[in-house]
């Protein structure tokens, strides 16, 4: 599940929340490239992803390949523990790059 809310005038932040998983991620994926086609800065808050796997981590890889190649920016924030976990499972922590998550790896 998503909930969106202007974070400034010009960019959307949409928060993930639950499961992100083969159950949602076809559902989310819909939602955030619509909301793409309406914004040229996305941010993804993944604080309350409580569950993911392959497909989740699939399409967050997706949406910032997406965004790079529209020329948008994003950005994820609030990276959940599980999300955190995946990406160092997966080794794609520097792939995304995020501040937050940079400090969770380097530790």
């Amino acid at each position: 599940m998503a909930h969106m809310e202007n974070k400034k005038q010009q960019t959307q932040r949409i928060v993930i929340t639950g499961e992100l998983t083969i159950y949602t991620a076809l559902e989310l994926k819909d939602t955030l490239l619509a909301v793409l086609l309406t914004t040229n800065n996305l941010e993804i808050d993944l604080s309350e992803v409580s569950e993911i796997d392959a497909a989740g981590l699939q399409l967050l890889v997706m949406i910032k390949q997406h965004t790079a190649l529209l020329g948008k920016v994003l950005r994820f924030s609030g990276h959940s523990p599980v999300v955190v976990e995946l990406l160092n499972l997966s080794g794609l922590a520097g792939f995304f790059g995020d501040p937050l998550l940079m400090a969770h790896t380097s530790i």
